[in-house]
């Protein structure tokens, strides 16, 4: 079996793993970072979105040897050590931007990804930069306010929640 290093929430994983292993399986099963959720094992939900080397990915279509020497964020990893929550989550908490939860965490990956690319989207760049990521309750006008006061947030360099509009 190859041995892979990846660092996973700033922790570093040194492995062997099955080539055929996707890295959402490993990322659950090895490492225990169940917050990544498997939702269609097709790529098309968007419900598995980890950040590798900063950029948003699909992990149910990612081997895990793929991501040998790469860093890897989830959800698990997002908020700072102290608990403090990433902009993009405090927002989706505070505009109420999911429901049931299962493609929330992969719904804040993908967003910090586009705001990371476009600290300044507008309604229908937030909307096309979301769009590999399928929500089945909550019609999306939430998730879109809160990428946008995130981005506000992340751009004024001011907590989430002096973005957040009542």
């Amino acid at each position: 079996m190859p041995s892979i290093s990846i660092t996973v929430d700033g922790v570093r994983y040194d492995d062997d793993v099955a080539p055929r292993t996707l890295l959402v399986h490993h990322l659950r099963i090895a490492l225990g970072k169940v917050g990544t959720v498997v939702g269609c094992d097709t790529s098309n939900c968007g419900a598995c979105t980890v950040l590798l080397d900063g950029v948003s990915v699909k992990s149910c279509s990612v081997l895990a040897v793929q991501a040998d020497g790469s860093a890897v964020t989830t959800i698990e990893g997002l908020a700072a050590p102290d608990g403090t929550l990433h902009p993009v989550q405090k927002a989706f908490h505070e505009r109420h931007a999911l429901q049931c939860g299962f493609c929330t965490p992969g719904m804040i990956l993908s967003a910090v990804d586009l705001i990371s690319e476009n600290p300044d989207p507008t309604e229908a760049e937030i909307r096309e930069g979301i769009e590999g990521n399928l929500c089945r309750c909550t019609g999306y006008q939430n998730i879109v306010h809160a990428v946008r006061d995130a981005a506000t947030a992340m751009r004024e360099g001011a907590p989430a929640d002096a973005a957040v509009a009542s």
